[in-house]
Order: C-alpha cells, then structure tokens, then sequence
C-alpha cells in the first residue's frame, strides 16, 4: 500500500517533516512517497502546492496526507482548497498549550530554529566543526575536547552519528577507524589508549556492513562477506577485551543510536 505525504510549511520546513516523519513511522505496513515543501509564504506558491497534491492525489487514487506548519491563515487557506487530507501540527498544539498557559502565542514563522534567539547556536556550530575536524581519525591531537570518541570498523556509522550528537546536542564527537590492521593485532590504537574512557563502539551485522561497502567499492576484498565477517568479529572482541561499550548500529536510525551513546555514556546535552 503507497500514499504520499507533504510537509509544508512557509518555513524550512524541518519542525513538519520531524514530527511528520515519527508519525508515519508508527505505520510501517504502509510504503510513504515523502515531499517537503519549505517556504511557501506566497499565495502563488500555496497555489502550486495545491496543484502537487492534486497531482498526486489524482496519481495515487488516494488522499495525500499533509502536515503543515503554516503560520499565515490565507496561505493555509489556499493549501486547505486541495484534496489532502491536512494536519495543522501548530494549532493541534498550541491551542491547548495557550489554554493551559493561559497566555497568547507568537505563532511566528521559523521561531523553533532561530539564530539569534538560540544561545546555544554558537555552541552546536563549534561541535559540527570539531567533529569535521576530527573525522575518521584525521586528528587525534584533540581528543582531550572530545566528550566521545566513536570507535568500530570502517562504515559502521560512525561519522553521520558524530555529526546529529553534535548537530542536534552540542556534544563534540570524535571518530575513529578500527582497521585490519588494529584487529589483528589486537591492541588498542595507539592514539586512544589515554582516552580509553571516552571511546563508545558501534558494530554492525556483517550481512549489511558488505552490502554498505559494496555501494563504496563493488566486488573488492574490502567489500567482501569473508572481510566484513573478519572484522566486525574482531572489532567485538576487541570491545569486550577492553571493555569498551558498544552498540549494534544495524536496526537503528543514526537519531536512536545517538540517543543510546548518551543514555549508556551519561553525556549530558551542551545544547537545547
């Protein structure tokens, strides 16, 4: 079963499409077509909004749900004329907030994600730098800042987690590889044997690490099933040997492993 879903706002649209996302995610008998359509803050452009979801509706032979995080009434106005089926995710909650608050809301566009609002702003960017820096074991001077050093075998997910740990919490995430070469000679690298107390591992199943490389390098001993079964099997023995924490990252989305790394390691948010 297919439908197809909007997330439109006349912002960036990233409020929509996160919680828009989690719903959808809870129907997982249902295949979703996921459209974002950010900035419509002209009725020109909520007119070919509507005219996309009619398109779409009209293709699928079924209601295209939308979630949308409209602040300006006469464009939500305009979105509401399409055969959609809509979901104001503002006012589903801020009129009850605004209740219970007993106080008016300033329903202003892009006010969750901005700049000049958000202390912490500063704080996330420094970490989003820090981890470039310190990606894939580039450098290891620095690790002394590090509030985690990501450890495991190559493409087991260890950079885009160190990116949303430090996009989404401020945190400064370091990575680094665990190759052949370390796992055969089962000894903790070098440059993080005096950070041994930072280090959080994340392993993968075998079966999806060699589909994974294949999409990098296709039919190489790198890519292999005889390889990636060499290595993530070392790599857990290595983590175990030096008790080091680690998490199976296969069936989680990069948000849930993050979301494990701080649950297991205690690291605190630098940033809300």
């Amino acid at each position: 079963m297919k439908r197809t879903a909007f997330f439109i706002s006349d912002g960036t649209g990233i409020t929509a499409e996160a919680l828009g996302q989690s719903l959808l995610a809870q129907f997982d008998n249902i295949e979703f077509e996921k459209n974002t359509l950010p900035y419509i803050d002209t009725i020109e452009k909520a007119h070919e909004a509507l005219t996309t979801i009619n398109r779409a509706a009209e293709t699928d032979n079924t209601t295209p749900i939308i979630f949308d995080t409209i602040v300006n009434d006469e464009i939500r106005a305009e979105i509401t004329k399409s055969n959609g089926f809509m979901i104001d995710i503002f006012g589903t909650f801020l009129g009850p907030l605004e209740t219970e608050l007993k106080a008016k809301s300033c329903y202003t566009v892009g006010k969750s994600h901005s700049i000049s609002t958000n202390r912490n702003y500063e704080r996330r960017i420094d970490a989003v730098n820090y981890a470039l820096d310190n990606d894939d074991g580039a450098r290891t001077r620095h690790y002394d800042q590090a509030d985690v050093i990501l450890v495991g075998a190559s493409r087991s997910g260890k950079t885009p987690t160190c990116l949303y740990l430090a996009l989404n919490y401020g945190i400064k995430a370091a990575n680094y590889p665990i190759t052949e070469e370390d796992v055969d000679d089962q000894k903790l690298p070098t440059p993080l044997r005096d950070y041994k107390n930072k280090l959080f591992g994340l392993t993968i199943d075998p079966e999806r690490l060699a589909v994974i490389r294949n999409e990098r390098r296709p039919n190489s001993r790198y890519s292999s099933m005889k390889q990636c079964n060499h290595e993530v099997e070392e790599v857990e023995l290595m983590y175990r040997r030096e008790r080091i924490t680690f998490v199976n990252t296969t069936d989680y989305s990069v948000e849930e492993i993050a979301t494990r790394i701080m649950v297991a390691t205690g690291i605190e948010r630098r940033a809300k």
